[in-house]
């Protein structure tokens, strides 16, 4: 079949998405089967490689401003902002538009939502990159969370009273150049080694009472990497203004 594709002229691969055993089954020890899905495509630009390589790389880069700090009424907000998003799309499929007037959540920033029921995971999606105001992406996210997480059927309408939702605003990242420099309940982790890359938000080692080599082995895991991977792979750290309903 590629080869039938390359004699048809395709020319480039675009990943559609990959998972691992892991994040089916919940298991997060011992050896997992990754899975990835490609799309083999013709592209009349032969430079779009590389310009697709210099995007990807602003996910990385160290930058110096963002929201790094929010009031408990912004909090609020934002909270109010997903779960009546989530309420309007789950329900009748419409994207809600709000007015916000507060400056810092119309910054540019990350956020990942996260769902749960009963203290179950349900759903937890997150913009790295900078790249839209903070309370249109908590929205973006919110919608992707309840809907679009391939590791959980979608949030029905009967669900959505019982939802719980957290929010994560991230900080910008740094790269790590030295592993002590990582400090468990104050860091997320980012790796990426070649082609694969994967991240866990701060609060994650401390609610499973990881250490800090445990916390880089499960970001490897995530990342569908050997569980020693950063010893040889980029590092990013960041923080994460954390807050639930």
């Amino acid at each position: 079949m590629i080869l039938t594709t390359l004699d048809l002229g395709a020319n480039k691969a675009i990943l559609l998405n990959r998972t691992n055993s892991g994040d089916l089954t919940g298991q997060r020890s011992g050896y997992v089967v990754g899975y990835g899905a490609w799309a083999l495509v013709k592209s009349d630009n032969a430079n779009i490689g590389k310009k697709e390589e210099e995007e990807e790389e602003v996910i990385y880069k160290e930058e110096k401003s963002g929201v790094q700090y929010l009031t408990e009424e912004e909090k609020e907000e934002l909270l109010t902002i997903a779960r009546k998003t989530i309420d309007e799309y789950v329900r009748n499929g419409n994207v809600p538009e709000f007015n916000v007037k507060s400056e810092r959540l119309k910054e540019k920033s990350g956020a990942f939502v996260t769902l749960k029921k009963n203290g179950e995971l349900k759903g937890c999606i997150g913009l790295i990159v900078a790249e839209e105001p903070l309370y249109l992406a908590v929205r973006n996210m919110a919608i992707s969370a309840a809907t679009r997480d391939p590791r959980f059927p979608p949030i029905s309408p009967s669900e959505i009273d019982g939802i719980e939702i957290e929010i994560s605003v991230l900080t910008p990242f740094q790269k790590v150049r030295r592993v002590d420099e990582i400090e468990v309940g104050r860091d997320g982790l980012m790796i990426r080694k070649g082609f694969m890359s994967g991240l866990l938000l701060p609060q994650v080692p401390v609610e499973q009472g990881w250490d800090r080599e445990t916390f880089l082995e499960h970001t490897c895991y995530k990342a569908g990497l050997p569980l020693n991977a950063w010893r040889d792979a980029e590092l990013w750290k960041f923080q994460a203004i954390v807050f639930s309903e």
